[in-house]
């Protein structure tokens, strides 16, 4: 509601409009940049994403490679993977998240992941 029962100043709701997408289109690029690890079996295998989720980096420590049970090192990639994807969507939330609760709540907002 309006103080004084008058209509919305348009430019005014432009400007703010444009400026919440900026910030967004700023903390998205931020994401883009940060990276977030995770881990699994005590560090074995190490996954580097960045905050909007992009795979950049593996690291096995040889200890993890037994060439006679390859399937357990798949789990450990798999794992510290899904670690670093949870991490990198935390790091989403915290950055994104004031920014959708500005443009009404941010479920049913497209593109952005909660």
């Amino acid at each position: 509601m309006i103080p004084g029962g008058g209509q919305p100043n348009m430019q005014q709701l432009l400007q703010q409009a444009q400026k919440m997408q900026q910030d967004l289109a700023k903390a998205q690029e931020e994401l883009a940049r940060t990276e977030v690890d995770g881990q699994a079996g005590g560090g074995l295998v190490k996954a580097t994403v960045t905050g909007s989720g992009e795979l950049r980096g593996l690291v096995i420590d040889p200890k993890a490679v037994d060439p006679e049970d390859t399937e357990t090192l798949a789990d450990l990639i798999v794992a510290a993977v899904q670690a670093a994807n949870e991490n990198a969507q935390t790091l989403q939330q915290q950055k994104l998240g004031p920014l959708a609760q500005g443009l009404g709540g941010g479920s049913g907002i497209p593109g952005l992941p909660f």
